[in-house]
């Protein structure tokens, strides 16, 4: 089991991004987060869920991009994590069929993660309720909700003798964030306060034109001459001259969506999934298990390591599991007829 505070302790990570419109996705109407909210889990479980619960929107879910975060665990140790994250109720992948204005089409695909963690029929129902989205009217409410512009609730009335207002300093805005951050991977190009405060309407023109915190920086701070002699002026030149164009306002709408097995992307009106997981990788995860608990340590080749990325076999890397963990390999399936080269 994890430690009670493991979650809390874990600093917001600064992790990549996925391609625009892919990526982490927050489920609807989880509980606010808490100390105890992956006690349930075994401790690298709780703890990679911990680091994803505060990876923001659209940030990658992969083993690779979690593995080079995470300096404890592996690509292989990330990968049965979120299979292991699935079987719990936190995670589902989800592909998402677009249909764009101009009557062509793009699949989507997104990792749902949800810090309660959610029965099968909740994830179901929630797939059935994407069918028919308007994703652009979806994007601008969560722009202007981010902004603070919009909001559905009724204003709050004015008490008629209202407590003096307290002398805290506001939050900075991400704009004035990622300014006064510039220095971090620079540090010829610190700003002082008063250069973030000026530059801060520029640079939220950029997040305005869905520009991330990393792509500003890397705009601020790449190619730069070898004598700086004011970091502001040089700041404020390139804000203006790369500012990104403004977003197509195409319209977009979800026509089909589709569960995808977490492990291996097999979708579920192809091989049925249990919890998100399909039989092949289930039957993996069970191996697995049963080989850690026997203190056997399984591992294979990283792709990082190779020429060419090997091509996975599932079914066979399920046998390689079981006979490390002393299970019997299923028999093999004898190729029919003319199914040569059919995948």
């Amino acid at each position: 089991m994890a430690a009670a505070n493991l979650n809390a302790a874990l600093p917001a990570p600064a992790h990549p991004q996925a391609k625009p419109g892919y990526g982490k996705r927050s489920a609807p109407d989880q509980r606010p987060r808490g100390a105890h909210d992956f006690a349930h889990l075994r401790t690298r479980e709780a703890a990679i869920a911990a680091y994803i619960d505060r990876m923001p929107e659209g940030t990658a879910i992969g083993y690779k991009a979690l593995a080079s975060q995470l300096a404890d665990y592996g690509q292989q140790a990330c990968g049965k994590a979120l299979n292991f994250l699935s079987e719990a109720g936190h995670l589902r992948r989800i592909k998402e069929h677009l249909q764009l204005d101009d009557n062509t089409f793009r699949w989507v695909t997104h990792t749902f993660f949800s810090r309660t963690p959610r029965e099968d029929d909740w994830w179901r129902t929630f797939v059935d309720s994407m069918r028919g989205i308007d994703l652009t009217e979806r994007a601008r409410r969560a722009r202007a909700a981010e902004a603070g512009g919009e909001s559905d609730a009724e204003p709050t009335p004015t008490p008629p003798d209202p407590a003096p207002p307290m002398t805290t300093s506001p939050t900075p805005s991400d704009a004035y964030r990622a300014l006064q951050r510039l220095g971090r991977a620079e540090p010829r190009m610190t700003l002082s306060a008063a250069e973030c405060a000026a530059l801060e309407p520029l640079a939220a023109q950029w997040f305005a034109r869905v520009a991330t915190p990393q792509h500003l920086t890397r705009s601020l701070t790449e190619g730069l001459p070898p004598t700086l002699h004011s970091p502001g002026a040089i700041a404020r030149t390139r804000l203006e001259k790369k500012m990104p164009p403004e977003p197509i306002q195409e319209r977009a709408y979800v026509d089909r969506v589709v569960m995808v097995c977490i492990g291996c992307d097999v979708p579920d009106n192809v091989s049925p999934l249990i919890n998100g997981v399909c039989v092949e990788c289930r039957e993996e995860m069970t191996a697995y298990e049963a080989a850690e608990e026997a203190g056997i340590v399984i591992d294979r080749v990283p792709d990082t390591f190779r020429r060419i990325p090997a091509q996975v076999d599932v079914a066979r890397r399920a046998d390689e599991l079981r006979a490390a963990a002393g299970f019997r390999a299923r028999p093999l399936a004898k190729p029919t007829q003319g199914s040569a080269g059919v995948l």
